[in-house]
């Protein structure tokens, strides 16, 4: 199943973030088109997809282009900046993070039923 990716580029688009994730998990995915990791980590990610749009909102952060929202996610939901990386935002928080090859969707899905248990 494809990944619906929502463009994140502005930092106003953090707040509201934020707000859906009290009625949905939401997922902000850090990217550098510099870096072969982050295409290793995208692909793996996409290719094990197995949530509807329905179920999770999804953010696409290009790191490069928008360095400064990228500094302000992790401020805000406090994790260290990296990419690739992932957060996953529930409730107003970033309940799960992780980064480079540790991105594997498995341990996301298991994450978030932790999370909402």
């Amino acid at each position: 199943m494809a990944i619906t990716w929502k463009k994140l580029e502005a930092q106003e688009q953090i707040e509201q973030i934020r707000q859906m994730s009290f009625e949905k998990p939401c997922l902000i995915y850090k990217h550098s088109h510099r870096c072969n990791i982050c295409n290793i980590a995208l692909y793996r990610l996409e290719d094990d997809w197995t949530f509807k749009p329905e179920e999770m909102e999804t953010y696409f952060l290009d790191v490069i282009v928008n360095r400064p929202v990228s500094m302000e996610v992790a401020d805000t939901f406090q994790v260290h900046h990296e990419s690739p990386q992932v957060l996953l935002i529930l409730n107003g928080e970033c309940v799960y993070d992780a980064s480079h090859l540790d991105i594997q969707f498995q341990e996301l899905k298991e994450q978030l039923q932790v999370a909402q248990a």
